[in-house]
């Protein structure tokens, strides 16, 4: 059974729920917009044999975060470290926004992680417009004005669209996230208190050939947010570490009726 719990961090709150009793630890880390609650999915199957932790990310869920608008590779390993066994090494598993952490934390901290299970994950491939607003300055500013007056951005990626630039799924999914004003302001607080988990993929590849570490991907054949073909950049050289399976489904892939697909990744 899921219990509901806390942990303080410089004077903010995180939200995390815990379930099972075995002996595997597993943390887990949800998509954008979403909160831990979603991998409660696991519990059945898994009670037995793992310990799970699902933390709600900053602006998220039921986690209460507090300036500054910043959370560190080493300060979420920090937290993990609190909540786990001392010396214990754990999986890591991550749908969307959650795979983006996973390779970070993978890239920072390998020596804990004994395996990945990466679902639809964010973080294979290089977002420029990512980069520039939340690692510089200037584009810091301009994601904060564009949150605020956003007319303009919603004139460009029409623009785009019309001109096949721009998927029709991007700028759906986009405007899921940014038509509402409330909506907007989070997304500009939770982009810019995660800035600092940007994995580096070369880094990455050779973290995993050299302490042989297993990474599952599961994406959806018809993802238009997060392209399979990814993965397979990632996975080219480590075959005998990375597996890739592609499923006849979309982007939201952590969900009940898919559960067969991931399952035997955390098992194995």
């Amino acid at each position: 059974m899921s219990v509901p719990l806390f942990i303080t961090f410089r004077g903010s709150r995180l939200h995390y729920h815990r379930f099972g009793h075995g002996k595997q630890w597993l943390f887990c880390f949800h998509g954008y917009g979403e909160e831990g609650a979603k991998f409660l999915l696991l519990e059945d199957d898994l009670a037995n044999t793992h310990t799970i932790i699902a933390i709600d990310m900053p602006f998220h869920g039921n986690t209460d975060w507090q300036d500054p608008l910043l959370l560190e590779p080493a300060d979420l390993m920090g937290i993990i470290q609190q909540l786990a066994p001392p010396d214990t090494p754990f999986q890591l598993m991550g749908y969307s926004m959650g795979g983006r952490i996973c390779l970070r934390l993978l890239e920072c901290y390998p020596q804990y992680i004994s395996s990945l299970i990466l679902v639809a994950p964010d973080g294979l491939h290089r977002n420029p417009w990512q980069k520039f607003s939340t690692q510089t300055w200037v584009g810091n500013r301009l994601f904060r004005f564009t949150m605020q007056y956003p007319g303009w951005m919603f004139m460009l990626m029409g623009l785009a669209t019309q001109l096949g630039l721009f998927n029709k799924s991007i700028s759906k999914f986009a405007h899921y996230y940014l038509d509402d004003a409330v909506e907007r302001k989070k997304l500009y607080k939770r982009w810019t208190t995660m800035r600092r988990f940007r994995p580096q993929i070369q880094r990455l590849k050779k973290i995993i050939e050299s302490q042989k570490i297993p990474v599952h991907l599961l994406f959806g054949k018809y993802d238009r947010v997060i392209l399979p073909k990814h993965g397979y950049r990632l996975q080219q050289g480590l075959e005998r570490f990375i597996t890739i399976k592609e499923i006849e489904a979309g982007h939201h892939l952590l969900q009940e009726k898919f559960k067969i697909h991931f399952l035997p990744m955390l098992k194995n």
